[in-house]
């Protein structure tokens, strides 16, 4: 399947495993960050953690008390995503084929 796409394809992507491997799942986390839905979200809430950033004073100079930052997604079995395919993601979606169905949207 991932031979005949195209660059610039719209590709949806189903998780039907999680993988047993910390950098399979940081693979597919990765690759549902590219869905526009889930980067707006990330991008919404780096602006609010630096709006309400806590600022004060230490030893006459400003200190930052920052904020870690939250995970909007989770990969789970079900989960489902929807990106445009580019050449230079496809050794990652090679590497995680076993764990997730891949189909032209």
């Amino acid at each position: 399947m991932i031979d005949s796409l195209k660059p610039g394809q719209k590709v949806r992507c189903t998780i039907d495993a999680v993988p047993r491997s910390k950098g399979g799942r940081d693979t597919i986390a990765r690759l549902m960050r590219l869905d526009k839905d889930v980067a707006k979200g990330l991008r919404r809430a780096q602006a609010h953690r630096k709006r309400t950033m806590n600022v004060y004073v230490r030893g006459g100079r400003d200190w930052h008390s920052r904020i870690r930052a939250g995970k909007n997604l989770r990969v789970t079995p079900g989960e489902s995503w929807t990106f445009a395919f580019v050449p230079q993601i496809r050794a990652d979606l090679e590497s995680v084929q076993e764990c997730i169905s891949i189909e032209k949207a």
